[in-house]
């Protein structure tokens, strides 16, 4: 079976969803795999690369005559089109945002795997590719800010006098909120954090940062995860994180839930409050903010509430393909551990009785298997409401389960 690897084509994204390393483990396995010419050259892989692995490199791969199509970012509805009944796809979808291509996905009878549906067990984590990549953003989240705040992150006590370290908050102690926790930590700075879920306190104090409390019922869900929050909950915890926020020189914020608006957690009055220079990394912005005002992409001054200096609001955006060489070395390998899941003796034969094969799956044999964007389709195609409600933006502080749970 030929497996396709195309080039990235939405403006951004650096990553790609294979690896000569993990070209070898398919070709081993029986497959045969197409790369299209210089899909890896932003992860700083040349595509002698991919042939010395294995690989055909083809200038462009005609989606047609493929078997399985490997991608980063969510097919065009026009690419998908393109596809045999049959075909297997595997990467992220994002199915809410993207209801035209799951009805090109279910109307070509493709079976498509989306990344994000992954469930989180620990036979899973291998494929988990939403915890992987929020590794880089959380990561990423750090330097970013770090390079903006105009002040040292580590303390330094110097013969002209001692320089304090800088504060630094994280909401969220999910896998993108740990890591942002243990850079800041590396990078010197006094580092605290707050997460809806009591249980993840141990993990946020044994990497040296303090939990922040705030006297509130818990959200702790199943399986490690937070559940959602109502609105009048919501307003009590940005009230009382409010002077938390204005203590810190730089505040971190990783709450996304996958499929829905990011949950707000930081009013523009309370951007305001913080001290002049100081710093805010919004790793949601894509999605909608966890803060009030970041705008995806770009950088936003907000003066402070005295009219006296400003903060800077960072709404970051395509945070883990900014490092395109060590994401896609981790993408790459969720990708082949998910298909190889599927292979057997040179075929991809998914089989819907494995849990993780048939959780992942989205479209199979002309129909959405993923029940909510299953109902979320019917009302689409059923027409609007009469009257159309916002999606509430109460949610939850992080909807990962700690890193190192079982997910």
């Amino acid at each position: 079976m030929k497996v396709a690897v195309p080039a990235e084509s939405l403006p951004g994204e650096r990553r790609v969803a294979l690896l000569p390393d993990t070209v070898t483990a398919l070709t081993r396995a029986g497959l045969e795999v197409v790369v299209q010419a210089g899909a890896g050259r932003h992860a700083q892989v040349a595509d002698a690369a991919y042939a010395a692995a294995g690989a055909q490199v083809v200038e462009t791969v005609d989606a047609g005559s493929v078997d399985v199509l490997l991608h980063v970012r969510p097919l065009p509805a026009a690419v998908v089109r393109r596809l045999r009944p049959g075909t297997v796809t595997v990467g992220f979808c994002s199915p809410s945002a993207e209801p035209d291509t799951v009805r090109a996905l279910r109307d070509g009878e493709i079976s498509a795997f989306a990344m994000e549906l992954v469930p989180r067990i620990s036979r899973a984590q291998s494929m988990d590719a939403l915890s992987s990549q929020a590794l880089v953003a959380g990561y990423r989240a750090v330097l970013e800010a770090a390079t903006r705040l105009p002040r040292f992150f580590p303390l330094f006590m110097t013969a002209a006098g001692t320089v304090p370290p800088a504060s630094v908050l994280v909401l969220g102690a999910g896998v993108a909120g740990l890591q942002a926790i243990a850079t800041a930590r590396r990078l010197g700075a006094v580092v605290s954090a707050y997460d809806v879920r009591p249980s993840s306190a141990d993990e946020v104090r044994s990497m040296g940062a303090t939990f922040v409390e705030l006297d509130l019922e818990s959200l702790e869900g199943s399986g490690g995860y937070a559940r959602e929050m109502s609105q009048d909950r919501a307003e009590r915890q940005r009230a009382l994180l409010a002077p938390h926020v204005a203590a810190a020189d730089v505040l971190v914020t990783t709450a996304a839930v996958p499929g829905r608006p990011a949950p707000l957690l930081v009013t523009a009055a309370t951007v305001a409050s913080m001290r002049s220079g100081s710093v805010v990394v919004d790793l949601a912005a894509e999605s909608g903010g966890n803060v009030e005002g970041s705008v995806p992409g770009e950088d936003v001054l907000v003066p402070r509430a005295d009219g006296q200096g400003s903060v800077t609001l960072v709404g970051l955006q395509d945070a883990a393909s900014a490092l395109a060489v060590d994401a896609s070395r981790l993408y790459a390998k969720n990708v082949a551990n998910l298909l190889l899941l599927m292979t057997k003796d040179g075929h991809v034969l998914p089989d819907f009785d494995d849990e993780v094969v048939a959780g992942a799956c989205l479209t199979h044999a002309g129909a959405v298997r993923h029940g909510p964007t299953a109902e979320l389709l019917t009302g689409l195609e059923a027409g609007p409401p009469a009257v159309p409600s916002p999606e509430p933006r109460a949610g939850v502080a992080s909807p990962e389960p700690p890193a190192g749970a079982a997910r």
